[in-house]
């Protein structure tokens, strides 16, 4: 019997897009003789739809035919078992029962422990990051905090909350140019380089914050490293184990990698029907995968062991799990190498980079769906409730007329 795999995408987040590309470029590539392959896209008004046209990327161009033509449902547990059924109709009923969740998301709402946390909740087995690793995972600022603390190098960086710019504006221009221009300007929970920006000075850095404060109620502003190259590598497993890809070397006429670079093949990516995601047989629909880069990235021994070591241990020390790809930032003058970030659900599932190493998409995959089991398998083994008689007892006490007369003892 076929493990069924319900592959979660979309949702009310910037990389929604960016989402729909991953997840089916996944689904096209799952073993269909060991798994049946469920979707479940989430669309920007956070409404759940599955059936089987949503493999196919060009139903995406007319949002209504989705909502016509696949099924309105809701995931939960029901009977032992974890099912979508229909919102609407006079019986409701089941359309699909799932084994295990394969979030394939990117960015807030999703990516960020939200999706991970209902899940958790309902009990059912999930791919990837924990809520906390998730959480850590998606908010560069906490990231960085937690790698600092473990002494991870990383360029000098601070945060704020968009409310402090706004009451004190030349408060935090001032903490900022305690850094080295050219900085760089981020949302701290946003992904796929939105609302990201380089600045040369105080002018050009008013306008980041500006256009970053759109996307994020807290703001990251790091160091630009010159003589810049940047290379990523994914990193896959959990807390216990983990093993590394090849390391790519990518390439962009912009300071970093743009998400014109990353989706829209540069920017020349044709999109059609007036919804933002490339088609199937464009360039751009190839998403990560049809960036410019250098793979194997060109790398000396030292550096390339220094890469994969830190990277392993950013992994563990987030807690992540699944196939993460984590981003560093190299000073070829100094040959100094720094860690930027991790992505804990990379766009493209950073497949290309485990394909150099002749570990095929589909072997990825395949990967990522047991170790998932093996945490479902963990969670569960330790306890996380008491039998105990606390509510009988609450109520021999005269339940909540009981609670003046107990106001002392509770303190």
């Amino acid at each position: 019997m076929r493990i069924k795999v319900g592959v979660i995408f979309g949702g009310e987040t910037v990389e929604h897009e960016v989402s729909v590309i991953s997840a089916i470029q996944a689904m096209n590539k799952i073993d269909e003789e060991k798994y049946e392959v469920i979707p479940i896209y989430i669309t920007k008004d956070r409404e759940w739809y599955t059936g089987d046209m949503l493999k196919d990327i060009d139903v995406y161009q007319d949002l209504n035919l989705i909502k016509k033509y696949s099924d309105n449902v809701i995931l939960y547990y029901k009977d032992g078992s974890y099912v979508l059924q229909k919102k609407k109709g006079l019986f409701k009923s089941i359309v699909k029962e799932i084994d295990i969740a394969f979030p394939i998301v990117h960015g807030t709402n999703v990516e960020d422990g939200v999706l991970q946390g209902y899940l958790q909740t309902i009990g059912i087995p999930f791919v990837g990051p924990n809520v906390y690793g998730a959480v850590a995972g998606q908010d560069k600022a906490i990231m960085k905090d937690i790698w600092a603390e473990a002494g991870l190098p990383m360029t000098k960086y601070v945060w704020f909350y968009d409310v402090d710019y706004r009451k004190d504006s030349d408060s935090v221009i001032k903490k900022i140019e305690k850094l080295k221009y050219p900085v760089i300007v981020k949302p701290a929970t946003t992904g796929s380089s939105v609302g990201i920006a380089v600045c040369e000075d105080q002018a050009s850095l008013k306008e980041g914050i500006d256009d970053a404060i759109q996307y994020d109620s807290k703001i990251v502003v790091e160091e630009v490293v010159e003589n810049l190259k940047e290379v990523n590598i994914a990193v896959m497993g959990n807390y216990e184990n983990q093993k590394v890809s090849e390391i790519e070397e990518v390439l962009s006429a912009s300071k970093f990698l743009t998400y014109a670079d990353k989706y829209i093949g540069g920017g020349k990516g044709k999109l059609k029907g007036g919804f933002k995601t490339p088609i199937k047989g464009t360039a751009s629909s190839k998403g990560m995968a049809s960036a410019n880069r250098k793979l194997p990235a060109d790398l000396d021994d030292k550096t390339r062991e220094e890469v994969e070591r830190i990277a392993t241990e950013a992994f563990k020390i987030l807690g992540s799990s699944g196939n993460s790809r984590i981003d560093f930032l190299i000073d070829e003058k100094t040959n100094k190498v720094y860690i930027n970030e991790i992505n804990s659900i990379p766009g493209s599932l950073a497949f290309y980079l485990w394909d150099a190493k002749d570990i095929n998409f589909t072997q990825v995959l395949d990967d990522m769906i047991n170790i998932g089991i093996k945490d479902y398998k963990k969670r569960v083994s330790k306890t996380h409730s008491f039998e105990t008689n606390i509510l009988k007892g609450f109520a021999a006490n005269g339940g909540v007329k009981g609670m003046k007369g107990m106001k002392g003892k509770l303190r």
